[in-house]
């Protein structure tokens, strides 16, 4: 400790005799300059600079919203635009080719019909499926979500919400939080630690799991795709699939609020806290930087770890489709068992198996629906058990669909699912880790989905009766 008072003497003698006066001197020139462009006079108005007049705009009570509209439905149209042609490509590469080739190569090996079904048929075959339809679309959304992001855009967003969470009796931090999930909700879940009330912080972590994730954003952007898009004109098609996924997100963010506000009022009771909010300056987006980063950060690691899972879930599901327990396969019983509660929420057993392979990760839903659909469905004709085969593009996959006794409905009921459904695994040792309760664990497990439950079969209901 001496030798450093030492050295600050040291130092303290070798500054210039003025350098007091020059720190002043700056400290004044800071505080002009701020007040020339935030301050109001008599004789005249605080200078117009770019931020304000972005901010005029971008966090004014109705424009905000309108903004925030406008901008998320751009990405997401340009996404469901952009992603269809290089999907095409890998899917042809990767699913017609590579497995015809993989299978080749193991018949060429003498490998038994067991392990070159297990492997090719069930692990290469779920894997490459999922690179093709999956790394386009994140590909172009992610960067286009890190651009608005380096911006300064998303703490706007925050901003505008701030009010609506307040009213709800939560946390303005909870904002932040939610953008959070938006990217990961095991991510979001940690986030939470920047709330200082228990009360809050156990609020925005049960209500995290309605911020879409990296892996449910390919579910919500297919079904608008193939099947919301598929009710208008082709020219409009693009345009309504990016405004459902956009619905789903809204309606997402009234489910946090209205669930914040239910827990606020009943088993979380308290006072909300305050706080301030700063807003970051705006950025210009810093493009190759954003380009690694939402390649490399997320792209590829929300990639890597659909691969990991997607892996076992082929192997799974190939065993179940080809294990059989009298005159129909283990898949077969089990989507018998589930097709009543599937036809009550709308949707169908194919579905809810495809829930229950999936746990470890929400990115293999749709190959797990798919390849399930193939196997079982009117659409198995000519398809080995566990196997997916001829889906090139999305009309294709709409066509195993529609074979397999989809409607709209089923379709609109799984993107209301995808939003309102259990967290996955990673999220829920996540929350546990967060909160060291298993009662809190388990409202965060169990809320979602029985309000998953609950709205679609309401949905069903009402199109039935309509119908």
């Amino acid at each position: 400790m001496t030798d450093l008072l030492d050295e600050a003497s040291r130092l303290r003698g070798e500054l210039p005799g003025d350098v007091s006066d020059r720190v002043v001197e700056s400290l004044y020139a800071d505080a002009a300059r701020l007040a020339s462009t935030s301050v109001d006079r008599d004789d005249a108005r605080g200078r117009l600079t770019l931020d304000r007049a972005l901010d005029r705009v971008l966090t004014h009570r109705v424009w905000g919203f309108v903004a925030m509209g406008v901008l998320f439905f751009g990405v997401f149209w340009f996404t469901i635009a952009g992603a269809a042609v290089p999907s095409d490509l890998l899917y042809v590469l990767l699913v017609e080719n590579g497995h015809a080739w993989l299978r080749d190569v193991f018949v060429a090996a003498g490998s038994p019909a067991v392990v070159t079904g297990l492997l090719v048929d069930g692990v290469y075959l779920a894997t490459a499926w999922v690179i093709a339809v999956m790394l386009p679309p994140m590909a172009i959304f992610f960067p286009l979500f890190t651009l608005l992001e380096d911006f300064g855009y998303l703490p706007r967003v925050a901003f505008n919400l701030d009010r609506l969470f307040a009213r709800s009796g939560a946390h303005g931090k909870q904002a932040l939080t939610m953008m959070m999930g938006y990217g990961c909700n095991a991510a979001g879940v940690t986030a939470t630690r920047i709330i200082d009330s228990r009360r809050e912080r156990l609020i925005a972590i049960i209500t995290n799991n309605f911020s879409i994730c990296n892996g449910r954003w390919p579910t919500l952007i297919l079904m608008g795709t193939i099947f919301v898009g598929a009710v208008v004109p082709p020219a409009l098609a693009g345009f309504v699939a990016a405004g459902s996924v956009i619905a789903v997100v809204v309606l997402g963010i009234g489910v946090t609020l209205a669930v914040s506000w239910t827990l606020s009022r009943t088993v979380l009771r308290g006072e909300s806290s305050v706080y301030s909010l700063e807003l970051p300056p705006y950025r210009p987006p810093q493009l190759w930087r954003t380009l690694w980063t939402s390649v490399v950060d997320r792209t590829l690691k929300v990639l890597r770890r659909a691969v990991v899972m997607a892996a076992p879930a082929g192997a799974v599901i190939w065993l179940i489709s080809n294990i059989h327990l009298g005159d129909a396969s283990l898949a077969g019983h089990l989507v018998t068992a589930l097709g009543p509660l599937g036809w009550v929420l709308g949707l169908n057993g194919v579905i809810l198996l495809a829930y229950l392979v999936a746990v470890p990760a929400n990115e293999i839903i749709i190959p797990t629906i798919v390849m399930l659909t193939l196997t079982l469905g009117p659409a198995a004709s000519g398809a080995a058990p566990g196997v997916m085969l001829e889906l090139g593009d999305d009309a294709q996959i709409s066509s195993v669909l529609l074979g397999g006794g989809w409607t709209l409905l089923t379709a609109v009921n799984l993107m209301i699912f995808t939003l309102l459904h259990h967290p996955c695994s990673t999220t829920v040792l996540t929350i546990w880790k967060e909160t060291r309760s298993a009662r809190w664990t388990a409202v965060a497990t169990l809320l979602p989905l029985g309000l998953g439950f609950v709205v679609c079969a309401s949905v069903a209901g009402v199109v039935r009766l309509l119908g």
